[in-house]
């Protein structure tokens, strides 16, 4: 009887000592494919920014992107928004903080008088110290 029970415990050791090498591996790849991954799909929206020789804001964290693509939509962290629903998101992103900055990305072809409207709807908003536009350097 007493044969059985050893038995029984060394059958039943075996069994708890799993390896951890696969759960590894596999947990490094999923984080390598994310880290690959996650840069592509924040650069989906494509902008042709205009050129000028200003200098923009390299220091700062550019946190709050508007985008404005050359068919004259609207994207905010990604997705597409209607220009009210944009306002309401910085609003909420921005909360109680002061001196935040709004970048905006416009394409060269959207007409001057949309981005400016986008800008002045951001500049209201409280919080929002600076509504900044992005160019592309001249080489």
């Amino acid at each position: 009887m007493k044969r059985k029970m050893r038995s029984r415990r060394l059958h039943s050791g075996v069994l708890l000592d799993i390896s951890m090498t696969p759960l590894i591996d596999t947990a490094l790849t999923l984080l390598i494919i994310f880290m690959i991954t996650t840069p592509i799909i924040q650069n989906a929206i494509r902008v042709s920014l205009p050129k000028g020789e200003a200098k923009e804001d390299e220091g700062g964290s550019q946190e709050l992107i508007v985008y404005i693509d050359k068919d004259k939509h609207l994207f905010f962290n990604g997705q597409e928004y209607e220009q009210e629903k944009i306002v309401e998101l910085i609003k909420k992103h921005v909360g109680e903080q002061e001196e935040k900055k709004v970048y905006v990305k416009a394409d060269q072809e959207v007409s001057y008088g949309q981005v400016i409207g986008l800008v002045d709807r951001l500049k209201v908003v409280s919080g929002v110290s600076h509504v900044i536009l992005a160019t592309q350097r001249l080489t």
